[in-house]
């Protein structure tokens, strides 16, 4: 080889590490945000189990309050 092409095949080699390494590093990004997006996820499912389980209570509450009502009204009329 040429002094030419050694210093083209250099520069090429080292445009193939940089790619490695940057290939390399995103590799490792997306595993973390997967790993983070799993976390997320049961968080928001426990979340939306959590919200379900509050609004049936308010909802059975409520539900008390307007039988409640609902009797004093009627002993209201009944006096």
């Amino acid at each position: 080889m040429n002094p030419a092409e050694d210093a083209a095949a250099d520069r090429l080699e080292r445009r193939w590490f940089a790619a490695f390494r940057a290939a390399s590093a995103a590799r490792v990004e997306c595993e973390v945000l997967l790993d983070q997006r799993e976390q997320i996820e049961a968080t928001w499912n426990q979340a939306r189990v959590r919200l379900a389980e509050i609004e049936a209570i308010r909802d059975a509450l409520g539900e008390e309050i307007m039988q409640m009502d609902g009797q004093l009204i009627a002993a209201a009329f009944a006096a």
